[in-house]
This record gives C-alpha cells, sequence and structure tokens, in this order.
C-alpha cells in the first residue's frame, strides 16, 4: 500500500526527490457542457474559503510555533533525538510519494541540527544501515515482518526512546500510541479503503480494511495524526472516525527545479505520472484518450512510470491499435520528467484514491494545468477551475480534457493558475509544520 495515495514525483516508479486570485474573468461560461464553470483567477491572494485556499495548513495547537525555524520549534519543544518508523525507505524500487515526503521532511529536521533515525524495512541488495543526507536508516527487517519486529523492540524499549517519535501509517500500523513513551505522531495521508481489494487477494484484503477501519483507529484517537490536505483530513474522520480536533493538515512541498520553461509541444500532448498499478486506474485513462483521437487526430500521450499492471496497459493499447502515439517509456529521469510536464498540453491523472496529487502540483509548477479525479487529495492539489479541471467519470474526464486540449484561452488561463496555486508549496513549510506538531505534543508533556 501506499500513503500519499501513490502520488508520487516519479521518474517512473521511482521518486524524483533528488526529485489563484479573487479577480472574476468576464464573461466564463462552461467549455464543458454539463460541467459547470468556476470562475478562472489570477493573480491575487487567495481567500481562505476558496477552493484554492486548501493549500493553507491547519495545524490547530501547533500555531504557537508560527513563524519559527525549524530550531527555534526544536529548541522550544525540546527535541533533539527523533526516531522515524516507516515501511518502505527512500531506496526501496517502490518507493513514492510517502517516501519523497519523509524524506524531505527529515532531511530539513536534520539539517537544522535535529538526531533523526529511520526504522524501516530492508532493500534489495542494500545494507542494514545508512546514513542519507544527514539522517540514519535502520533496515531491520523484511517487507512485512518490519511491522511485528518493531512493535515488539518498540515495547522493549529498542527503539522509539528519543524526544520524539513519527509514525507514518502506511496501510499497515506500527502501532506506536501503544508502545512509545515519548510524545508521538503520526503521519497518515489518506485512507486506503477499496485499495486493500486491488492489490490484495479477498480475505486478506477484508483483513487488511478490518484492520485500518475497525482495530487500529481506538489506538490512535489521542495521537497527533498529520495529513496532508483537507479532503484527506474529512475522508479520516467520516471513515476512520478519529477526532477532527487531533488532526493537523500540512500540505507537502514541490521541489524548486519544477518550472516553467522549455516549449509546449507543437501537437496536442497529454502526460500523466505515476506508477502502473490498480489505484491509477490508468485503463480509464487510456479508454479516454482513445475516445479523444477521433475529435483530436495529432494528439500524443505519454503515460510515465513503471509498474506490475506495464504489459495489461501495453495490451490495451494495442487492442485500439493506438501504440503508435500513446507512450509507455517507463522510467525517466528527473530531467526528462520535468521536459514531460513543459511541453504537455495538460497532465491528467485519473486515480482512484490520492492523499496529495504530487505529479499534478509538480505540473503546475511548470505552467501546466492538470484534468485529475475528484478525490480526496486531487480536491487541494487541484484548484477547480483556477489552476486545472476536477471531474466525475470517464465522460467528464474526455469532456474536460477535450476543453483544456481545443481552448488555447482556457489552457492558458489555468496554465497560470496552476502556477500560482504550486508556488503556494513548499518543503520548508511543510517540515515546519510537522515538526511543530510534534513540538505541540512534547510541550503537552510539561503542561
Amino acid at each position: 500500500m501506499s500513503t500519499m495515495g501513490e502520488s508520487e514525483a516519479v521518474s517512473g516508479d521511482r521518486p524524483a526527490a533528488d526529485r489563484a486570485g479573487a479577480e472574476r474573468v468576464p464573461g466564463s461560461v462552461s467549455p464543458l457542457g454539463g460541467i459547470p464553470a468556476t470562475p478562472l483567477l489570477h493573480g491575487a491572494p487567495v481567500s481562505a474559503d476558496h477552493p484554492s485556499g486548501r493549500v493553507r495548513a491547519d495545524t490547530g495547537p501547533v500555531s504557537l510555533f508560527s513563524g519559527m525555524p525549524l530550531e527555534e520549534i526544536a529548541e522550544r519543544a525540546g527535541l533533539k533525538r527523533i526516531d522515524v518508523l516507516a515501511w518502505r525507505d527512500f531506496d526501496d524500487p517502490e518507493a513514492g510519494g510517502s517516501e519523497l515526503h519523509a524524506h524531505r521532511v527529515i532531511t530539513a529536521w536534520s539539517a537544522a541540527g535535529l538526531d533523526v533515525s529511520m526504522t524501516t524495512s530492508s532493500v534489495p541488495d542494500g545494507r542494514r544501515v545508512i546514513r542519507r543526507d544527514g539522517y540514519r536508516v535502520i533496515r531491520r527487517a523484511g517487507r512485512y515482518s518490519v511491522f511485528p519486529r518493531s512493535i515488539v523492540s518498540g515495547a522493549v524499549g529498542r527503539i522509539g526512546t528519543g524526544d520524539g517519535v513519527v509514525e507514518i501509517w502506511n496501510g499497515m500500523p506500527f502501532f506506536s500510541p501503544v508502545w512509545s513513551r515519548s510524545p508521538q505522531i503520526t503521519f497518515l495521508h489518506h485512507v486506503h479503503a477499496e485499495m486493500w481489494k486491488m492489490v490484495l487477494p479477498r480475505g486478506l484484503a477484508e483483513l487488511g480494511h478490518a484492520l485500518e477501519h475497525r482495530i487500529a483507529p481506538p489506538f490512535y484517537r489521542r495521537s497527533r495524526i498529520v495529513t496532508l490536505s483537507h479532503s484527506s483530513k474529512a475522508e479520516i474522520v467520516e471513515r476512520l472516525h478519529l477526532p477532527a480536533d487531533r488532526i493537523s493538515v500540512t500540505p507537502p512541498g514541490v521541489e524548486p527545479r519544477f518550472s516553467p520553461g522549455g516549449e509546449r509541444s507543437p501537437v496536442p500532448l497529454v502526460v500523466a505520472v505515476g506508477r502502473l498499478v490498480p489505484v491509477k486506474r490508468f485503463h480509464l485513462l487510456v479508454e479516454a484518450l482513445v475516445r479523444l483521437k477521433t475529435t483530436h487526430p495529432e494528439l500524443r500521450a505519454v503515460i510515465a512510470g513503471e509498474g506490475y499492471e506495464r504489459s495489461g496497459l501495453e495490451a490495451l493499447i494495442r487492442g485500439h491499435g493506438a501504440a503508435s502515439w500513446i507512450e509507455l517509456p517507463g522510467f525517466v529521469d528527473d530531467d526528462a520528467l520535468i521536459d514531460l510536464y513543459r511541453s504537455a498540453w495538460v497532465v491528467a491523472s485519473s486515480s482512484l484514491r490520492e492523499g496529495w496529487g504530487m505529479t499534478v502540483t509538480e505540473a503546475g509548477a511548470c505552467g501546466t494545468p492538470s484534468v485529475a479525479t475528484r478525490i480526496g487529495g486531487h480536491e487541494d492539489a487541484v484548484a477547480d477551475g483556477v489552476s486545472g479541471i476536477l471531474v466525475d467519470g470517464t465522460d467528464d474526464l474526455v469532456a474536460a480534457l477535450d476543453a483544456v486540449l481545443r481552448d488555447e484561452v482556457l489552457r492558458r488561463r489555468l496554465g497560470n493558475g496552476a502556477l500560482e496555486h504550486a508556488s503556494r508549496l513548499t518543503w520548508d513549510a511543510t517540515a515546519r509544520g510537522t515538526l511543530a506538531a510534534l513540538g505541540s505534543e512534547a510541550l503537552s508533556r510539561h503542561t
């Protein structure tokens, strides 16, 4: 399973870590027929009640650290040594958005002088202990045995003895609120819900769903939860019944190198990026693209990423006779990924579930608008009608992509909105917001 909803900033299946205003446009009308138009906005700061204002953090009691640099937050909260528990390491071949998020956050913490150690699962052919960008990684066990072994190690005091504990709840929990003796927070990027049955056999899927929805949540009711988006927070409250006042929202950042530049493709180009796994529903995007080809004969598409659904997608594309214009390049390096974003006319996501749509905000930072499914995570990563268009179902996906490809004025307006929307997202703010959440828990121990 994954946490940023498989919403990784990816070059193929490897994370690329090393990867708007308040003025109504006169006369804006819906180019989408049955899809209502949202005013396209430009320039000025966004009000808190506007959809694009959702990039604001919502950290509740951690506001007492507002504006402080990392070093001051750590000093005030008495945080020097932090233990992090994660399912997968950043070097894992299947690492995605969750691993990118953890890497960026704890790299910033380490640069601020904190002693950070991450306990995670083993990596094929990787060393057991490494140091990366200032923090230590301990690969303690196998892909699934890491959970029981870490729980036992925590219970007997071999891990989790620092000034703070951070658990990354990535489908399967570590139950750190049960055994942690230190101030503790939990990163929970989204609820996995339907993803269980998409990747596991029926019996295991039912067990995973029960663990996530019924067994684990009572143990986390008093834990400070940190999630990426307001839509994910609402879903956590609704599905897991965790208290809203214990959930902080801290959006992810966008790498500075994602920026405008280069030239757009001379022909209509739709780009999608992500792992080729069921939750991404790339088969729906392929079906939509085939329908669009009849009205956009020069259309080209690139779906960048690797994953175990590759052969099925290749067969689907061949079956439609689309292999000459729908490309599956697999892994692309960082430079190629940026070139794809910059050359695309629009970036598309047909995903069923995301914690945050990282690919759409990366593309937005390159000035490229998006068309994405209306799901938790996308509802914050995309400012509907401002930086892109949110859709419900394949027919709407086709209609929205058609409108953006057909209407250059709409495309430019959404591109400008996407650039503005993405400009608010920085990893420095993410690192400060997450450390402030941990700091607030540490201070509460002393009051």
